[in-house]
């Protein structure tokens, strides 16, 4: 079983200034990727409930449950605090991991960066904690900024708002964490903690995950086919040139190289591992380009379209870069079937 194809929510296409362009032959990721559901087929709100139909899972209503900041520890705490009073009529909520909270983020939107029409009352457009720590830095948990969109990690000490989750989802995969740790960075049994790594939430990864195929690596999670070592692009680009690296647009019948969107580059992300911040098998594969910064999504940015998403694949962070510059490199990708 592979997933569903991956859609970021961006729907109309840039050019290298922000101004709107024509999608077909562009290489963006609005010219690819299916139209998002509208949010009144994939919400379904009861209350104080709001139920995904995309993902499985069911949110507050309100993004802000408590209406007050917490550092991280003070955030699980809450959440199991939230459990013990059966918040809502439910005692199995949880602190999201970072598939699941990126999961409500609409890349074509900002201010918030949800899909919009959404159900959600009392967004804060900052910072929201998630259950997953950053390897390597254990002291530090990442973060989804809803102004934006973009995914960082900041120090467990420091406060931000929790938005609480509960269900099982039926197409996000886990992280890739196993491990917990407290505020400190030390490790500490998982057992309890509702931690990423005790719950470990998501679809389990295939093992082996990837595929050496006779066209390139083929992730068999996601279904998505990733242009083999000795034929990607080496060089760092601006985003037009990583658009036009690749030849000709790819179409439904000729399913050519294309640069990813930032979903897709998202979810090869590890978040056991880190400088890179990829599976091993794939970090393998990348060879010397897994040193480099990161790699172009073909993702306009909704907050400012001057700008495009960008893997940071070192850290596993998901950010921007200005156009213009020649910071990032590319790996393209195919879907050799629907």
């Amino acid at each position: 079983m592979t997933l569903p194809p991956l859609g970021s929510g961006q729907t109309v296409c840039f050019d290298e200034n922000g101004v709107p362009v024509p999608c077909p032959g562009s290489g963006q990721d609005a010219e690819f990727q299916r139209p998002p559901p509208s949010s009144g087929e994939r919400f379904r709100p009861t209350d104080a409930l709001v139920h995904d139909t995309s993902t499985g899972l069911t949110w507050s209503r309100s993004a802000n449950v408590l209406g007050f900041p917490q550092t991280w520890p003070e955030a699980l705490l809450a959440v199991a605090n939230l459990n013990q009073t059966g918040f809502l009529g439910h005692g199995d909520w949880r602190l999201p991991n970072w598939r699941e909270l990126r999961s409500l983020i609409s890349h074509g939107q900002s201010r918030p960066a949800l899909p919009k029409g959404h159900p959600f009352t009392e967004v804060f457009l900052g910072w929201y904690w998630t259950s997953t720590t950053k390897a390597e830095m254990p002291a530090y948990a990442w973060n989804v900024h809803l102004e934006g969109g973009r995914m960082f990690y900041s120090r467990k000490d420091e406060f931000r708002l929790l938005w609480p989750v509960r269900g099982s989802s039926h197409t996000l995969p886990q992280t890739g964490q196993s491990t917990c740790f407290d505020a400190a960075g030390s490790p500490l049994p998982c057992l309890g903690t509702g931690q990423d790594g005790d719950l470990r939430c998501g679809l389990a990864w295939p093992s082996p995950r990837f595929a050496r195929t006779p066209t390139g690596v083929l992730d068999l999670l996601t279904g998505l086919c990733w242009m083999p070592p000795a034929e990607r692009p080496a060089q760092t680009c601006t985003w037009q040139e990583a658009l036009t690296l690749l030849g000709p647009s790819s179409t439904a019948s000729n399913p050519v190289w294309r640069l990813p969107s930032i979903t897709e580059l998202e979810s090869l992300v590890d978040a056991a591992q880190a400088n890179p911040a990829l599976p091993p098998a794939i970090a393998e594969e990348l060879g010397e380009m897994a040193s480099g910064d990161g790699f172009w999504s073909s993702t306009s940015s909704g907050y400012d379209p001057a700008w495009a998403y960008v893997l940071y694949v070192q850290k596993g962070a998901v950010g921007v870069g200005f156009k213009p510059g020649r910071e990032f490199r590319v790996w393209p990708v195919r879907r050799d079937s629907a």
